[in-house]
């Protein structure tokens, strides 16, 4: 069984900083692209961030040079590492692993509200 389970989340003040995780469990983890999504309240989910399974990474616009995407293939895990958080980053943000065949899995979500 596939399971993405994210974690981090939170209330956090214009400015500060989080730092989510990803564990991923049932599948190879090191064979995955990771991606970090999120989707703000009547809007459309988004890209924020993602890494190759070989480490190449690219980063939605509105989040370069304030967030951080990592991987630790031994710890099957995914993180997102944010700074300069703005009340517009306020979201529910999603992992999602993206495989060989098509396979793509997604976490269950965690919020991160960013306000003063």
């Amino acid at each position: 069984q596939v399971q993405l389970v994210e974690s981090g989340g939170g209330l956090v003040q214009p400015g500060g900083s989080l730092r989510l995780s990803c564990a991923a469990s049932g599948i190879v983890f090191r064979v995955y692209a990771m991606g970090w999504y999120r989707q703000a309240p009547g809007k459309q989910r988004e890209l924020v961030a993602a890494i190759t399974s070989g480490g190449s990474t690219n980063y939605a616009d509105s989040v370069k040079g304030r967030f951080t995407i990592s991987r630790d293939n031994a710890k099957n895990t995914a993180s997102l590492e944010m700074n300069s958080l703005e009340p517009e980053d306020t979201a529910v943000y999603y992992c999602n692993a993206d495989g060989p065949m098509g396979w793509s899995y997604w976490g269950q979500g965690t919020q991160v509200t960013v306000s003063s």
